[in-house]
């Protein structure tokens, strides 16, 4: 089966460096002429986050295709973190406790990691299942392909391996409960 992966279109937050995962941002202008100047993949279905950054870029990417919410393909929640970038929160003890624990530590007030990409996970084997024999788009949020992408692609790798930039992703084979990256997009 080809899967297509693509995290959302920029965002306010995204251009600020900030961690925004609760928050429903809509995309920034920049993000909307990135999303329009750039070729992608056809699909036959999309399978989207709920939240607005996302469902924007689907419109704009995939105008006549169907699709298809899962909401536990929401990106994480950054608890106190959320809405804040690396200079705000730089000299904030509960930060530098996260920093240190590699990204592992749950959010003080939000999401624990396994949490979070057992969500991500369950929700993924969910929409292929619902969806199979065709290709299909997911548009999502970074944290969401890492998640995806640490679990189930071969050769394995690390959840921050798998970053990409918004509106950039990858085609993929899914086979077998594998992942195989193709291309980048």
């Amino acid at each position: 089966m080809k899967i297509i992966f693509i995290r959302h279109g920029k965002t306010g937050g995204n251009l600020r460096k900030a961690y925004i995962g609760r928050t429903d941002e809509s995309l920034c202008s920049e993000g909307i002429s990135e999303l329009e100047k750039k070729r992608y993949p056809t699909a036959d279905i999309v399978v989207s986050s709920p939240m607005k950054r996302c469902i924007e870029t689907t419109e704009i990417i995939y105008p006549n295709v169907p699709v298809k919410i899962y909401d536990d393909l929401k990106e994480c929640d950054f608890g106190d973190f959320e809405g804040k970038n690396y200079e705000e929160l730089n000299g904030d003890a509960d930060y530098q406790v996260w920093i240190d624990s590699d990204g592992k530590m749950p959010f003080p007030n939000g999401e624990a990691h396994g949490d979070f990409t057992e969500r991500c996970c369950n929700a993924f084997i969910k929409a292929v299942s619902e969806n199979g024999g065709r290709v299909i788009a997911f548009v999502v949020h970074g944290g969401t392909v890492m998640s995806v992408l640490e679990r189930f692609a071969e050769p394995k790798k690390g959840y921050y391996d798998y970053m990409i930039k918004n509106s950039c992703g990858y085609v993929t084979e899914f086979n077998d409960g594998k992942i195989r990256i193709l291309e980048e997009i």
